[in-house]
């Protein structure tokens, strides 16, 4: 048997960084996300988890068990900037074609997922790897836009969405919105695999990959 002991070198962990930001629009026609965009300007990504809440049942007059409400995942994202087909899944649409400049909104929303990296580092190596978060089934609601005037301290503009999500099936697990590939744990040979595919190579070009087919590429 061995004494617990904390803080060691080199086990003292954090993560920190949003990087890498990828959109994928996903077609309502066909069901299928499009290739991947770069989000550029990306400055943070917050997921936040709802339900799992416990609801207490109770028989012979004492507390019999606890069930738990569904778990939902809800974001948001803050950036300077957006990719132009983010405009699409924030509600507006061009006129005349996306080189025309004219964009009207209250239109329709498109569903959409999010890649994107942060960093992992421990008191060795503040660049020890990397964690891949993807969220899928994503909806940006609606948020508000300030133009302040430019004064002596100038800011740059940022934007803000919240987002809801729908789960998609994992075989032999329940649904998810969200899966993270980490760097540092993962077989270098699938995470080349993985970041091909979300990233693109010279030869094809960006797309998405769903849970299970990276499930399937660290289980073949």
């Amino acid at each position: 048997m061995s004494k617990l002991q904390w803080d060691q070198s080199g086990q003292k962990f954090f993560e920190t960084g949003v990087s890498k930001g990828v959109l994928f629009v996903k077609d309502p026609t066909t069901g299928l996300y499009g290739a991947g965009i770069p989000w550029n300007g990306l400055t943070n990504v917050t997921q936040s988890p709802t339900g799992a809440e416990p609801s207490a049942i109770y028989a012979d007059n004492i507390k019999y068990l606890s069930l738990l409400s569904v778990e939902e995942l809800e974001a948001s994202i803050e950036a300077y900037t957006y990719p132009d087909a983010f405009g699409e899944c924030d509600g507006t649409a061009e006129i005349g074609g996306a080189a025309s400049g004219v964009r009207i909104g209250q239109q329709p929303r498109k569903t959409f997922a999010l890649a994107y990296q942060s960093k992992i580092g421990n008191d060795l190596n503040p660049d020890l790897g990397y964690k891949i978060h993807i969220i899928y089934g994503c909806l940006a609601g609606p948020s508000e836009r300030s133009h302040d005037t430019v004064n002596d301290s100038p800011e740059a503009m940022t934007f803000s969405w919240d987002l809801t999500t729908t789960p998609v099936e994992v075989e032999g697990m329940k649904p998810t919105a969200s899966i993270e590939i980490d760097s540092t744990k993962v077989d270098a040979g699938v995470l080349t695999s993985i970041e091909e595919s979300l990233y693109g190579t010279d030869l094809a070009e960006s797309a998405l990959l769903m849970p299970s087919e990276i499930i399937d590429l660290l289980v073949p």
